[in-house]
């Protein structure tokens, strides 16, 4: 969860396209250690997509819950 609340602070900070660097610089400021793989994993899986459509797709698959 820690990856994609970096990815959302960046992408609402202008960023439309957060690297790994930008998520451990985010990461970092708070103290918090990275794993490089599952933080790639997150921008491998948000990367080109538009975070309002996918937060509305979260949305609509917690409603079924």
């Amino acid at each position: 969860m820690r990856y994609v609340a970096a990815y959302l602070l960046a992408v609402l900070g202008g960023n439309e396209s957060p690297t790994s660097k930008d998520l451990k610089k985010i990461l970092d400021s708070v103290g918090i250690e990275t794993d490089d793989e599952r933080m790639n994993k997150v921008i491998s899986e948000l990367n080109g997509k538009n975070i309002e459509d996918v937060i509305a797709q979260g949305k609509y698959h917690l409603l079924s819950v």
